[in-house]
């Protein structure tokens, strides 16, 4: 007996995006220098060196001092994403491939930066709890204190970077709500049109992030930091930054990239706590 239906597919043109980071969520956080040319920058940190104030001396002069100079190399290295597909696939296949394409290689471009500058947070020296301790509002305290016994200013520059079931676990506590600890939340810096990037919160007079990407996310070792802008350094040449689009005609392919020469560099390594933690009951 013939069939009386004709049943029809219909496919939505109009692409969603996959559940990925599309922005970096860390370059507002560090101290940054736009690099116009060469393959290095040096960030200078100047201070006292932990003097203390004298008086004049027995023959009546007062004792001088020099100034503690550090330069701080960061070296630039080319990063790139290459995306390249035929005419063929871009014809057959379901939504606007090119725009696709160039909207994933920047992606890509921006998860480098998170990458490049949460590596040299990995670097600090300075640490506080365990893989069996479960993130808890003592951990937050715990490095604030460090912070502050290292001299870290508590000046609206200090960021919380940290694990996703760290932020579950913080939020769970009552001081999370307090008005005592709360400034404003969320963020008003977010924009509610950029999609795939968390939120974040101004707490304790500094600003929590969750991102999705520190290390042993999701298992009994999750490391979040806690810094202040003036421990990292970030250099990018942005007058250089490429996001460019093509078309091959002889081998009829498209084409979009993403470039950019930009590295991180370890400032001040008592500006930065490292907290190791257990984040596994929420994986």
């Amino acid at each position: 007996m013939a069939t009386d239906t004709a049943f029809q597919v219909q496919y939505r043109q109009e692409y969603i995006q996959a559940f990925e980071q599309h922005q970096s969520l860390l370059r507002d956080t560090v101290t940054t220098e736009a690099v116009v040319k060469g393959n290095q920058a040096v960030f200078l940190v100047a201070g006292s060196g932990a003097a203390t104030a004298v008086t004049r001396g027995t023959n009546g002069r007062i004792p001088a001092r020099a100034d503690a100079n550090t330069q701080n190399t960061c070296t630039l290295a080319e990063w790139h994403d290459l995306v390249r597909k035929t005419g063929f696939n871009i014809f057959a296949s379901q939504g606007n491939q090119r725009a696709i394409m160039q909207m994933s290689s920047v992606a890509v471009l921006n998860r480098k930066i998170d990458s490049l500058i949460t590596t040299e947070l990995s670097t600090t020296t300075v640490s506080i709890g365990a893989a069996s301790t479960v993130p808890n509002l003592s951990l937050v305290m715990n490095g604030v204190v460090k912070l502050q016994n290292a001299s870290v200013p508590w000046d609206n520059n200090i960021t919380l970077l940290c694990q996703p079931a760290f932020l579950a676990y913080l939020m769970q506590a009552p001081e999370w709500t307090s008005a005592l600890y709360v400034d404003m939340r969320p963020f008003p810096g977010n924009d509610a049109n950029w999609r795939d990037k968390p939120s974040a919160w101004k707490w304790m007079n500094m600003l929590v992030v969750a991102h999705p990407s520190l290390p042993g996310k999701g298992t009994s070792s999750e490391y979040s930091y806690m810094y202040h802008k003036s421990a990292i350094g970030h250099a990018m040449d942005t007058a250089g930054l490429q996001t460019p689009i093509g078309y091959f005609d002889e081998q009829d392919y498209s084409w979009a990239r993403a470039t950019a020469y930009m590295g991180s560099k370890l400032l001040q390594t008592t500006g930065i706590v490292s907290i190791l933690s257990d984040g596994s009951a929420y994986a």
